[in-house]
Formats: structure tokens, sequence, C-alpha cells
């Protein structure tokens, strides 16, 4: 089963991830708040395996992951 990545859509939530290297309009993603955070191993892999390297994990499931 082929499933259709949102990139600018968490792939653990749905929600939209903010990110702007997802966002087409946005001319400077290295300015992204994503760029500035660290993403644990435990959490990367908890993302779907379609999904890694399609779509950022949003900043809600980043800090809830991190306040377990």
């Amino acid at each position: 089963m082929v499933l259709d990545i949102d990139p600018s859509k968490c792939p653990l939530c749905g929600e939209s991830n903010a990110c702007a290297m997802a966002d087409s309009n946005e001319g400077e993603p290295e300015k992204c708040w994503c760029m500035s955070e660290k993403f644990p191993d435990e959490l990367l892999k908890k993302v779907p395996l379609e999904a890694q390297q399609c779509a950022c994990i949003c900043l809600k499931c980043l800090r809830s992951y991190a306040s377990n």
C-alpha cells in the first residue's frame, strides 16, 4: 500500500508541522523552527517508514515526547 505523504503534516499526529521546508512559499528553510531543535532517535523511529525523510514531526509531538 502506497501512502500519499503530505510534507506539511506531522507524520505522527497529522496536524500542521509548520515546517518552512514544506512550504514552497518560504524562501529560507534554514530559518525554520525545526532547524534549531533536537529530535531524539527514539522519536524519529516512531515515524512510519514511508514518511521518513518526507515530513517533519511537529513541535507539539516533539514537546509531548520530551515531557514523557
